[in-house]
């Protein structure tokens, strides 16, 4: 895959998005989150699987990086983060006629206290199928779900990601190589560039991802 290719692939993914209001943007009204902090962007991949022509070009893109990128010789088994990128995993699984798995956030309290669901044989070369990326913690609770199950992990994708530098720490710190559809600031570019933000307050939805915590407050919001 060439640089041109991911370019219009990150641009494309970022216009579906804002298109069916996956990501939402809204600089002079943030958004708050369950923690309390004040955000100018919202993003729900959930809403992915309602819109089937929308979903079916972002699991192309999916398969594209797969084939492009890793190599369907480096792939034996898919595993989806619960919730959100389950579907996206077996619809891709689906496709390649590839094994899948997920994976809880934690173990189940009853039963056979499962955290994987499905088969993971050891030895076999996973790829971690992920929606949206922010510190990267629940895409590496997959990941060293995985392993201990006895699988490889190497590579992990993203629908998209806010490329903050507590995940491309995480990332680094767990060996796993991470490929995004898109990102925050390519996004915000798009968003700009099709009227959906004014170019005023570009400058202003991009500070965000630098200090989450205190975005709000250094701009007079809380």
């Amino acid at each position: 895959m060439t640089k041109n290719t991911a370019k219009n692939m990150a641009i494309e993914t970022a216009k579906l998005l804002l298109k069916i209001k996956a990501v939402s943007i809204r600089p002079q009204k943030p958004f708050k989150f369950v923690s309390g902090i004040l955000s100018p962007i919202y993003t729900d991949n959930r809403i992915i699987i309602s819109y089937p022509k929308v979903r079916k070009k972002i699991i192309a893109f999916y398969i594209e990086i797969i084939k492009k990128k890793i190599g369907l010789d480096k792939v034996d088994l898919l595993s989806g983060t619960a919730t959100a990128a389950i579907p996206h995993a077996a619809f891709i699984a689906q496709k390649l006629n590839l094994p899948m798995v997920y994976v809880r956030g934690s173990k189940k309290g009853h039963g056979k206290e499962n955290q994987i669901e499905g088969v993971v044989e050891k030895g076999q070369k996973a790829v971690v199928i992920e929606d949206l990326i922010s510190t990267g913690s629940s895409l590496i609770g997959n990941v060293k779900a995985i392993r201990r199950a006895g699988a490889k992990v190497r590579y992990a994708i993203t629908t998209t990601t806010y490329l903050m530098k507590k995940a491309e720490q995480n990332f680094k710190r767990n060996k796993i190589k991470v490929y995004s559809l898109t990102d925050f600031k390519k996004t915000v570019d798009v968003a700009v560039k099709r009227k959906y933000i004014e170019q005023k307050d570009r400058d202003l939805v991009l500070q965000w991802v630098k200090d989450p915590k205190n975005w709000g407050k250094k701009f007079g919001f809380e």
